[in-house]
């Protein structure tokens, strides 16, 4: 079953972040693959929210979707993601802030994943893979475009 896991530090805070990766409806604005994201459920739990979502995704001709149901953990600044119904066997994805500064947080980005077909993994497999490695810097650079770029640091005058 493939699987891919990334860790990032962001120069955004961690629930800065969490509230980015929370914002669902949005991908399709700045998501690799991500075609179109529609909410149909949306429950309040004492954690934060779960919400039942279907995206689009699609490159060239090749396109389907696929729902799931997500939680997202405002308390513990985590998002999970767990398959519903669609072109998978199985499908699971997490998403972890974790504040390194009040400015910067560590994101732990997961996903494992299979087709229910295995012609289906042959033909997208390596565009999902591509489309994974390049979802942190998605929402870094969506989170530079929303809460501004972060100011370069200085460098340490004490050395000079």
């Amino acid at each position: 079953m493939p699987e891919f896991q990334t860790t990032q530090n962001v120069r955004h805070s961690a629930h800065n972040m969490f509230l980015l990766v929370a914002d669902v409806e949005r991908y399709p604005k700045f998501l690799p693959l991500c075609t179109s994201l529609v909410v149909t459920q949306r429950t309040k739990t004492p954690e934060g929210e779960e919400l039942i979502a279907t995206m689009g995704v699609g490159h060239k001709a090749l396109t389907d979707s696929f729902t799931t149901r997500v939680l997202l953990d405002e308390t513990a600044q985590e998002i999970n993601a767990s398959y519903i119904d669609g072109p998978f066997e199985h499908l699971e994805n997490r998403w972890r802030f974790s504040a390194t500064s009040q400015t910067e947080c560590d994101v732990d980005f997961y996903i494992s994943y299979a087709f229910k077909s295995a012609l289906m993994g042959i033909a997208l497999g390596p565009m999902f893979e591509t489309a994974f490695r390049r979802f942190t810097t998605a929402f870094e650079e969506r989170a530079d475009e929303v809460y501004g770029k972060p100011a370069e640091q200085l460098p340490d005058r004490s050395t000079v």
